[in-house]
C-alpha cells in the first residue's frame, strides 16, 4: 500500500449542515475502495477564485491515507461523481509530518469546534481590501515631451 495525500474542496452547504457528515463523506469513499485513513482534518474555508457549481466559497479537507495503487482510479471516479465534493487532488506522499498528525489529533479532541463558515456573500475581515488614494492620478503623471514619443 502507498501513502497518498488528498485535498478535497467541499460544498459549504454540506459543511454548514454538519461538519462530521461532510468529513465522513470523504472518509467513507476512501474506505469503500480499501483505503486506510491516517489523518483527516479541516484545512481551511476560503473564497473561491471563480464560482464552482454556483458556489463562491468552499471548505478544504486535508487527508493522508494508505491505499493500493490500483484502488486510486476507482476512488477518483467516485469523487468525480460525488456532487458535494467540488474539486479534489490526490497525490502520492512520502510521509506524514508530525505537525500534521498533531493537528489531526487536535481536531478529534473533546471540545474542538469547527468555526462556522461565513455566508457566501460575506467577506471575512482578512479578505477585505482597502485602497486609499492620496493624490489624483492625473497630477501624478508627468507630461512626456513630444520628441520622446518618436518611434525608431
Amino acid at each position: 500500500m502507498n501513502l497518498y495525500e488528498g485535498m478535497f474542496l467541499l460544498d459549504n452547504q454540506v459543511v454548514r449542515a454538519d461538519w462530521k457528515t461532510a468529513k465522513n463523506l470523504v472518509v467513507d469513499l476512501i474506505k469503500k475502495h480499501g483505503g486506510e485513513v491516517v489523518t483527516v482534518r479541516r484545512w481551511d474555508e476560503r473564497k473561491l477564485a471563480y464560482p464552482i457549481r454556483g458556489r463562491r466559497r468552499g471548505t478544504y479537507l486535508l487527508t493522508f491515507f494508505k491505499a493500493a495503487p490500483d484502488a486510486i482510479a476507482p476512488t477518483r471516479h467516485d469523487f468525480e461523481l460525488e456532487e458535494r465534493v467540488l474539486r479534489y487532488l490526490i497525490l502520492r506522499a512520502e510521509a506524514v509530518t508530525d505537525a500534521e498528525i498533531e493537528l489531526s489529533k487536535a481536531e478529534l479532541a473533546d471540545g474542538f469546534t469547527v468555526p462556522p463558515p461565513p455566508q457566501d456573500d460575506e467577506v471575512p475581515a482578512s479578505e477585505e481590501v482597502v485602497v486609499q488614494v492620496e493624490e489624483p492620478v492625473a497630477e501624478a503623471i508627468e507630461e512626456v515631451p513630444a520628441e520622446a514619443n518618436t518611434e525608431v
